[in-house]
Protein backbone atom coordinates (compact mmCIF):
# COMPACT_ATOMS: atom_id res chain seq x y z
CA UNK A 1 0.00 0.00 0.00
CA UNK A 2 1.27 3.53 -0.97
CA UNK A 3 0.22 6.53 0.84
CA UNK A 4 -1.13 9.74 -1.07
CA UNK A 5 0.64 12.70 -0.24
CA UNK A 6 -1.65 15.78 -1.67
CA UNK A 7 -0.14 18.81 -2.71
CA UNK A 8 -2.11 22.10 -2.45
CA UNK A 9 -1.74 25.15 -4.34
CA UNK A 10 -3.06 28.72 -2.89
CA UNK A 11 -3.09 32.14 -4.99
CA UNK A 12 -2.98 35.08 -2.78
CA UNK A 13 -4.76 38.31 -4.41
CA UNK A 14 -4.33 41.60 -3.03
CA UNK A 15 -7.78 43.27 -3.67
CA UNK A 16 -6.23 46.27 -2.37
CA UNK A 17 -3.28 48.28 -0.74
CA UNK A 18 -2.87 51.77 0.72
CA UNK A 19 -3.14 54.79 -2.28
CA UNK A 20 0.37 56.06 -1.11
CA UNK A 21 2.37 53.04 -2.30
CA UNK A 22 4.54 53.98 -3.92
CA UNK A 23 4.36 52.74 -7.67
CA UNK A 24 7.97 51.18 -8.09
CA UNK A 25 8.20 49.41 -5.17
CA UNK A 26 7.65 45.66 -5.06
CA UNK A 27 5.36 43.65 -2.78
CA UNK A 28 6.97 40.61 -1.49
CA UNK A 29 5.36 37.55 1.15
CA UNK A 30 7.61 36.49 3.98
CA UNK A 31 6.51 33.44 6.65
CA UNK A 32 7.99 30.82 8.45
CA UNK A 33 8.10 28.93 4.99
CA UNK A 34 11.08 30.64 3.91
CA UNK A 35 12.35 32.02 7.40
CA UNK A 36 10.88 35.30 7.31
CA UNK A 37 12.64 36.56 4.26
CA UNK A 38 11.29 39.80 3.93
CA UNK A 39 12.70 40.54 0.59
CA UNK A 40 12.95 36.39 -1.12
CA UNK A 41 12.85 36.99 -4.71
CA UNK A 42 11.14 33.52 -4.73
CA UNK A 43 7.89 34.97 -3.14
CA UNK A 44 7.91 38.42 -4.89
CA UNK A 45 4.39 39.21 -5.81
CA UNK A 46 3.50 40.63 -9.26
CA UNK A 47 0.96 42.31 -10.94
CA UNK A 48 -2.51 40.37 -12.87
CA UNK A 49 -4.70 41.18 -15.39
CA UNK A 50 -6.93 43.27 -13.09
CA UNK A 51 -3.86 45.19 -11.71
CA UNK A 52 -3.62 43.84 -8.77
CA UNK A 53 -0.66 42.25 -6.75
CA UNK A 54 -0.79 38.13 -6.33
CA UNK A 55 0.99 34.96 -5.89
CA UNK A 56 0.59 31.61 -6.07
CA UNK A 57 2.00 29.16 -4.17
CA UNK A 58 2.58 25.41 -4.14
CA UNK A 59 4.13 22.63 -2.90
CA UNK A 60 2.40 22.68 0.27
CA UNK A 61 0.30 19.51 1.84
CA UNK A 62 -3.31 19.78 2.85
CA UNK A 63 -3.56 20.63 6.07
CA UNK A 64 -0.59 22.10 6.35
CA UNK A 65 -0.20 26.02 8.12
CA UNK A 66 1.49 28.73 7.38
CA UNK A 67 2.15 31.96 8.85
CA UNK A 68 2.90 35.42 7.18
CA UNK A 69 3.08 39.03 6.25
CA UNK A 70 3.42 41.32 3.46
CA UNK A 71 6.19 43.78 2.73
CA UNK A 72 7.80 45.89 0.34
CA UNK A 73 11.08 44.70 1.02
CA UNK A 74 12.34 44.50 4.61
CA UNK A 75 10.94 45.26 7.79
CA UNK A 76 10.81 48.63 7.48
CA UNK A 77 8.11 48.10 5.36
CA UNK A 78 5.86 45.77 6.67
CA UNK A 79 2.36 46.13 6.48
CA UNK A 80 0.36 47.48 9.55
CA UNK A 81 -3.25 48.04 10.98
CA UNK A 82 -4.78 51.55 11.30
CA UNK A 83 -2.72 54.07 12.26
CA UNK A 84 0.50 51.97 11.71
CA UNK A 85 -1.14 49.50 14.51
CA UNK A 86 0.95 46.41 14.82
CA UNK A 87 -0.82 43.27 13.29
CA UNK A 88 -0.81 39.35 14.18
CA UNK A 89 0.98 37.03 11.47
CA UNK A 90 -1.42 36.05 9.21
CA UNK A 91 -2.50 32.71 9.33
CA UNK A 92 -3.96 30.00 6.11
CA UNK A 93 -4.41 26.69 6.69
CA UNK A 94 -4.35 24.27 2.61
CA UNK A 95 -7.00 22.62 1.88
CA UNK A 96 -9.51 25.79 3.03
CA UNK A 97 -9.29 26.95 -0.73
CA UNK A 98 -7.57 27.81 -3.57
CA UNK A 99 -7.72 31.07 -3.91
CA UNK A 100 -7.60 34.14 -0.71
CA UNK A 101 -8.43 37.90 -1.07
CA UNK A 102 -6.97 39.89 0.91
CA UNK A 103 -6.23 43.73 1.55
CA UNK A 104 -3.28 45.74 2.99
CA UNK A 105 -4.53 48.73 5.34
CA UNK A 106 -1.18 50.35 5.72
CA UNK A 107 2.96 50.44 5.70
CA UNK A 108 5.57 50.58 8.71
CA UNK A 109 6.73 53.33 7.17
CA UNK A 110 4.00 55.65 6.90
CA UNK A 111 2.38 55.16 10.28
CA UNK A 112 1.21 58.55 10.39
CA UNK A 113 3.35 59.56 13.21
CA UNK A 114 0.76 57.72 15.43
CA UNK A 115 3.33 56.22 17.60
CA UNK A 116 3.44 56.78 21.15
CA UNK A 117 7.54 55.84 22.00
CA UNK A 118 9.33 58.51 23.40
CA UNK A 119 12.38 60.16 21.51
CA UNK A 120 14.62 58.62 23.39
CA UNK A 121 13.66 55.16 22.13
CA UNK A 122 15.47 53.62 19.11
CA UNK A 123 15.35 50.80 16.70
CA UNK A 124 18.73 49.65 16.68
CA UNK A 125 17.75 47.15 13.49
CA UNK A 126 14.98 45.80 12.11
CA UNK A 127 16.56 42.47 11.47
CA UNK A 128 18.96 42.46 13.74
CA UNK A 129 21.06 38.39 13.08
CA UNK A 130 20.20 35.74 15.77
CA UNK A 131 22.53 33.38 14.36
CA UNK A 132 21.90 30.38 17.36
CA UNK A 133 18.58 30.30 15.82
CA UNK A 134 19.05 31.53 12.23
CA UNK A 135 16.77 34.26 11.89
CA UNK A 136 16.38 37.87 12.63
CA UNK A 137 14.57 40.25 14.70
CA UNK A 138 13.62 44.03 15.58
CA UNK A 139 15.78 44.86 18.33
CA UNK A 140 14.65 48.27 20.56
CA UNK A 141 16.74 50.41 23.04
CA UNK A 142 15.84 52.99 25.73
CA UNK A 143 18.23 55.38 26.47
CA UNK A 144 17.92 57.32 29.48
CA UNK A 145 17.53 61.62 29.38
CA UNK A 146 20.70 63.16 28.49
CA UNK A 147 22.44 60.38 26.99
CA UNK A 148 24.55 61.70 24.52
CA UNK A 149 25.69 64.49 26.37
CA UNK A 150 26.17 63.11 30.42
CA UNK A 151 29.27 61.25 29.57
CA UNK A 152 27.97 58.33 32.00
CA UNK A 153 28.11 54.32 31.77
CA UNK A 154 24.82 52.81 32.29
CA UNK A 155 23.11 49.70 33.65
CA UNK A 156 21.27 47.49 30.92
CA UNK A 157 17.85 45.59 31.38
CA UNK A 158 16.65 42.95 28.46
CA UNK A 159 13.66 43.16 27.71
CA UNK A 160 11.25 40.39 26.11
CA UNK A 161 8.19 40.72 23.97
CA UNK A 162 10.25 44.02 22.10
CA UNK A 163 6.69 45.18 20.62
CA UNK A 164 5.07 45.97 23.97
CA UNK A 165 7.37 47.96 26.06
CA UNK A 166 7.37 51.29 24.66
CA UNK A 167 4.96 51.71 21.58
CA UNK A 168 1.38 51.63 21.64
CA UNK A 169 0.77 50.86 17.90
CA UNK A 170 3.48 47.79 18.31
CA UNK A 171 2.03 45.74 20.80
CA UNK A 172 -0.91 43.58 20.56
CA UNK A 173 -2.58 44.59 23.66
CA UNK A 174 -1.42 48.07 25.01
CA UNK A 175 2.09 48.94 25.96
CA UNK A 176 4.33 49.07 29.20
CA UNK A 177 5.13 52.38 28.87
CA UNK A 178 8.62 51.15 29.81
CA UNK A 179 9.71 54.41 28.31
CA UNK A 180 7.63 56.65 30.09
CA UNK A 181 7.91 55.14 33.25
CA UNK A 182 12.00 56.01 33.34
CA UNK A 183 11.59 59.23 31.66
CA UNK A 184 9.19 60.21 35.02
CA UNK A 185 11.87 58.66 37.45
CA UNK A 186 14.55 60.59 35.70
CA UNK A 187 11.96 63.78 36.33
CA UNK A 188 11.69 62.85 39.74
CA UNK A 189 15.86 62.45 40.20
CA UNK A 190 16.11 58.87 39.92
CA UNK A 191 18.83 57.24 37.51
CA UNK A 192 17.71 55.10 34.90
CA UNK A 193 19.04 52.53 32.48
CA UNK A 194 19.29 51.49 29.49
CA UNK A 195 16.85 49.05 28.26
CA UNK A 196 16.70 46.79 25.45
CA UNK A 197 13.87 45.57 23.89
CA UNK A 198 13.59 42.01 22.10
CA UNK A 199 10.54 41.58 19.66
CA UNK A 200 8.91 38.34 20.52
CA UNK A 201 8.99 36.28 17.15
CA UNK A 202 5.06 35.95 16.77
CA UNK A 203 4.63 31.94 16.28
CA UNK A 204 8.09 31.27 17.17
CA UNK A 205 7.61 32.87 20.87
CA UNK A 206 6.67 29.94 22.53
CA UNK A 207 9.47 28.17 21.36
CA UNK A 208 12.20 31.27 21.92
CA UNK A 209 10.65 31.62 25.21
CA UNK A 210 10.35 28.26 26.97
CA UNK A 211 13.70 26.31 27.66
CA UNK A 212 12.25 22.71 27.68
CA UNK A 213 9.65 20.98 25.30
CA UNK A 214 5.92 20.96 26.44
CA UNK A 215 4.04 17.94 24.79
CA UNK A 216 1.19 19.92 24.09
CA UNK A 217 2.40 23.28 23.36
CA UNK A 218 5.64 22.95 21.77
CA UNK A 219 8.53 24.83 22.55
CA UNK A 220 11.98 23.94 23.32
CA UNK A 221 14.53 26.83 22.00
CA UNK A 222 14.94 28.76 25.40
CA UNK A 223 18.65 27.88 25.24
CA UNK A 224 19.33 29.07 21.93
CA UNK A 225 17.40 31.94 22.38
CA UNK A 226 19.26 33.21 25.74
CA UNK A 227 22.73 32.57 23.97
CA UNK A 228 21.29 34.91 21.30
CA UNK A 229 21.39 37.38 24.29
CA UNK A 230 24.33 36.71 26.09
CA UNK A 231 26.96 35.40 23.51
CA UNK A 232 25.50 38.01 20.32
CA UNK A 233 23.23 41.05 21.66
CA UNK A 234 24.53 41.66 24.43
CA UNK A 235 28.40 42.19 23.15
CA UNK A 236 26.81 44.13 20.64
CA UNK A 237 24.84 46.38 23.16
CA UNK A 238 28.26 46.28 24.95
CA UNK A 239 30.48 47.86 22.23
CA UNK A 240 28.29 50.33 20.48
CA UNK A 241 27.00 52.01 24.04
CA UNK A 242 28.04 53.45 27.11
CA UNK A 243 27.10 50.26 29.71
CA UNK A 244 28.27 48.95 32.84
CA UNK A 245 28.65 45.44 31.76
CA UNK A 246 29.64 43.71 34.56
CA UNK A 247 26.75 41.32 36.23
CA UNK A 248 26.24 43.46 38.65
CA UNK A 249 24.93 46.37 36.16
CA UNK A 250 22.72 43.70 34.18
CA UNK A 251 19.28 42.73 34.76
CA UNK A 252 16.81 40.71 32.29
CA UNK A 253 12.74 41.10 32.64
CA UNK A 254 9.68 39.91 31.15
CA UNK A 255 6.39 38.57 31.41
CA UNK A 256 4.51 35.33 31.09
CA UNK A 257 6.42 33.06 28.95
CA UNK A 258 8.96 36.33 29.47
CA UNK A 259 8.95 35.52 32.94
CA UNK A 260 9.89 31.98 32.45
CA UNK A 261 12.76 32.33 30.26
CA UNK A 262 13.79 35.82 32.76
CA UNK A 263 13.85 33.24 35.47
CA UNK A 264 15.44 30.43 33.55
CA UNK A 265 18.28 32.89 31.82
CA UNK A 266 19.31 34.66 34.85
CA UNK A 267 19.92 31.26 36.99
CA UNK A 268 21.59 29.39 33.84
CA UNK A 269 24.18 32.85 33.47
CA UNK A 270 24.51 33.61 36.85
CA UNK A 271 27.61 35.20 36.06
CA UNK A 272 26.20 37.44 33.58
CA UNK A 273 22.77 38.87 35.78
CA UNK A 274 22.47 39.60 38.31
CA UNK A 275 18.58 40.95 38.52
CA UNK A 276 15.75 39.23 37.36
CA UNK A 277 11.81 40.77 37.00
CA UNK A 278 9.87 37.57 36.30
CA UNK A 279 6.13 39.12 35.78
CA UNK A 280 3.49 36.63 36.11
CA UNK A 281 5.85 34.13 35.09
CA UNK A 282 4.39 30.73 33.34
CA UNK A 283 6.21 28.51 35.00
CA UNK A 284 3.20 25.67 34.42
CA UNK A 285 4.46 25.10 31.02
CA UNK A 286 7.62 23.82 31.66
CA UNK A 287 6.60 22.62 35.51
CA UNK A 288 8.82 19.52 35.91
CA UNK A 289 11.54 20.39 34.31
CA UNK A 290 12.34 23.93 35.42
CA UNK A 291 12.58 22.56 39.16
CA UNK A 292 14.64 20.09 38.41
CA UNK A 293 16.84 22.47 36.74
CA UNK A 294 16.44 25.01 39.58
CA UNK A 295 17.84 22.19 42.16
CA UNK A 296 20.78 21.19 39.12
CA UNK A 297 22.13 24.72 38.48
CA UNK A 298 21.98 25.80 41.88
CA UNK A 299 23.41 28.85 43.72
CA UNK A 300 26.41 30.26 42.11
CA UNK A 301 25.87 34.22 42.50
CA UNK A 302 22.78 35.87 44.46
CA UNK A 303 20.74 37.81 42.03
CA UNK A 304 18.10 39.93 43.06
CA UNK A 305 14.33 38.60 41.73
CA UNK A 306 10.95 40.12 41.80
CA UNK A 307 8.02 37.93 41.27
CA UNK A 308 4.26 39.41 40.61
CA UNK A 309 0.97 38.17 39.75
CA UNK A 310 -2.21 39.20 39.15
CA UNK A 311 -4.81 38.70 41.84
CA UNK A 312 -7.27 37.54 39.18
CA UNK A 313 -4.78 34.98 38.00
CA UNK A 314 -5.17 31.63 38.81
CA UNK A 315 -4.36 30.19 42.56
CA UNK A 316 -2.44 27.05 40.30
CA UNK A 317 0.33 30.00 38.42
CA UNK A 318 0.04 31.74 41.91
CA UNK A 319 0.97 29.08 43.86
CA UNK A 320 3.92 27.94 41.11
CA UNK A 321 5.32 31.57 41.86
CA UNK A 322 5.39 31.15 45.74
CA UNK A 323 7.04 27.82 45.17
CA UNK A 324 9.65 28.89 43.39
CA UNK A 325 10.45 31.68 45.64
CA UNK A 326 10.67 28.99 48.50
CA UNK A 327 12.82 26.78 45.85
CA UNK A 328 15.02 29.89 44.80
CA UNK A 329 15.43 30.82 49.22
CA UNK A 330 16.12 26.86 49.92
CA UNK A 331 19.26 26.93 46.98
CA UNK A 332 21.19 30.45 48.83
CA UNK A 333 19.19 33.14 47.16
CA UNK A 334 18.49 35.82 49.91
CA UNK A 335 17.11 38.75 48.02
CA UNK A 336 13.38 37.14 46.71
CA UNK A 337 10.35 38.80 46.74
CA UNK A 338 6.80 37.91 45.20
CA UNK A 339 3.83 39.87 45.31
CA UNK A 340 0.29 39.03 44.37
CA UNK A 341 -1.64 43.03 42.88
CA UNK A 342 -5.12 42.79 44.23
CA UNK A 343 -7.28 43.15 41.21
CA UNK A 344 -5.09 42.89 38.90
CA UNK A 345 -4.93 40.45 35.63
CA UNK A 346 -2.25 38.59 33.55
CA UNK A 347 -1.72 41.97 30.91
CA UNK A 348 0.20 44.84 30.04
CA UNK A 349 -1.82 46.98 32.04
CA UNK A 350 -0.55 44.96 35.27
CA UNK A 351 3.04 44.82 34.25
CA UNK A 352 3.23 48.69 33.10
CA UNK A 353 1.41 49.86 36.70
CA UNK A 354 4.03 47.12 38.87
CA UNK A 355 7.16 48.05 36.53
CA UNK A 356 8.37 51.50 38.21
CA UNK A 357 8.33 49.42 41.61
CA UNK A 358 10.17 46.42 40.51
CA UNK A 359 12.99 48.55 38.71
CA UNK A 360 13.56 50.64 41.94
CA UNK A 361 13.52 47.19 43.89
CA UNK A 362 16.17 45.68 41.72
CA UNK A 363 18.07 48.23 40.82
CA UNK A 364 17.87 50.29 44.47
CA UNK A 365 21.37 50.84 44.70
CA UNK A 366 22.06 52.16 41.14
CA UNK A 367 18.62 54.28 41.07
CA UNK A 368 19.35 56.34 44.54
CA UNK A 369 17.32 58.89 45.97
CA UNK A 370 18.23 62.95 45.91
CA UNK A 371 19.71 62.90 49.49
CA UNK A 372 19.55 65.83 51.10
CA UNK A 373 21.80 65.24 53.50
CA UNK A 374 23.11 68.26 56.63
CA UNK A 375 24.48 66.11 59.07
CA UNK A 376 28.18 64.16 59.17
CA UNK A 377 26.75 61.38 60.88
CA UNK A 378 26.31 57.93 59.46
CA UNK A 379 23.02 57.39 59.27
CA UNK A 380 21.11 54.58 58.15
CA UNK A 381 17.95 51.76 58.50
CA UNK A 382 18.11 48.67 59.81
CA UNK A 383 17.37 46.22 58.81
CA UNK A 384 17.24 46.61 54.55
CA UNK A 385 15.32 45.27 53.38
CA UNK A 386 12.66 44.84 56.11
CA UNK A 387 9.72 42.83 56.37
CA UNK A 388 8.26 44.26 59.51
CA UNK A 389 9.85 46.88 61.47
CA UNK A 390 12.54 49.17 60.81
CA UNK A 391 14.86 51.14 62.77
CA UNK A 392 16.89 54.31 62.51
CA UNK A 393 20.41 54.51 63.67
CA UNK A 394 23.61 56.58 63.54
CA UNK A 395 21.01 59.99 64.70
CA UNK A 396 20.39 61.42 67.63
CA UNK A 397 16.86 61.68 67.96
CA UNK A 398 16.84 62.90 71.40
CA UNK A 399 16.45 66.22 69.88
CA UNK A 400 12.97 66.54 68.37
CA UNK A 401 12.61 64.92 65.22
CA UNK A 402 10.02 64.95 62.76
CA UNK A 403 10.23 61.47 60.58
CA UNK A 404 8.09 61.30 57.47
CA UNK A 405 7.33 57.52 56.02
CA UNK A 406 6.92 58.12 52.28
CA UNK A 407 6.54 56.41 48.55
CA UNK A 408 8.55 57.29 45.89
CA UNK A 409 6.38 60.01 44.16
CA UNK A 410 6.21 61.43 47.33
CA UNK A 411 3.13 60.66 49.22
CA UNK A 412 3.31 60.87 52.89
CA UNK A 413 1.90 57.68 54.36
CA UNK A 414 2.96 58.17 58.15
CA UNK A 415 4.63 60.93 59.83
CA UNK A 416 5.75 60.65 63.33
CA UNK A 417 7.51 62.78 66.16
CA UNK A 418 10.34 61.44 68.16
CA UNK A 419 12.48 62.72 71.00
CA UNK A 420 13.77 59.56 72.59
CA UNK A 421 16.71 57.92 71.52
CA UNK A 422 15.21 55.39 69.74
CA UNK A 423 12.56 54.53 67.26
CA UNK A 424 11.11 52.08 65.61
CA UNK A 425 8.17 52.13 62.82
CA UNK A 426 6.25 49.54 62.15
CA UNK A 427 6.14 48.48 58.26
CA UNK A 428 4.43 45.18 58.15
CA UNK A 429 1.42 46.64 56.40
CA UNK A 430 3.27 47.74 53.45
CA UNK A 431 3.41 46.32 50.09
CA UNK A 432 6.52 45.28 48.75
CA UNK A 433 8.43 48.25 47.10
CA UNK A 434 10.91 50.79 47.63
CA UNK A 435 9.83 53.75 50.45
CA UNK A 436 11.80 56.88 51.45
CA UNK A 437 12.50 57.84 55.54
CA UNK A 438 13.09 61.79 55.64
CA UNK A 439 13.95 62.64 58.72
CA UNK A 440 14.44 66.48 60.09
CA UNK A 441 15.62 67.97 63.33
CA UNK A 442 16.66 71.57 64.50
CA UNK A 443 19.97 70.71 62.86
CA UNK A 444 19.64 68.33 60.15
CA UNK A 445 18.03 66.71 57.52
CA UNK A 446 18.52 63.54 55.25
CA UNK A 447 16.56 61.21 53.22
CA UNK A 448 17.17 57.44 53.49
CA UNK A 449 15.53 54.82 51.32
CA UNK A 450 14.84 51.38 51.95
CA UNK A 451 12.84 48.07 50.70
CA UNK A 452 9.54 46.35 51.99
CA UNK A 453 9.86 43.10 51.29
Amino acid sequence: MCSLILNAQLTFILESIPDYTPAEDIIYIAGNFNQWNTGDDNYQLSKNESDQWQITLSGFNNGETIYFKFTRGSWVTVEKGVDGAEIPNRVFTFGNGQTEYLSVINWADHSSGQSTAAENVYIIDYAFEMPQLNRTRRIWIYLPPKYEISGMDYPVIYMHDGQNLFDAYTSYLGEWEVDETLNNLYNRGFDVPIVVGIDNGGDLRIDELTPYVNPDWGGGEGDEYMAFIVETLKPYVDANYRTLHDRGNTGIMGSSLGGLISTYGALKYQDVFSKSGPFSPAYWINYDSLWNFVDEVGFQEDIRFYQNMGGLESDYTIGLMYSMETSLINIGFENVTSKVIPGADHNEETWKNDFETAYLWLFGDYAGIQDDVLSEDPIYIYPNPAIDNISIKGLDLQKRSVIKLMNVSGQVLREVVSQSSTLEIDVSSLVPGIYVVKIQTESSSVSLKFVKQ
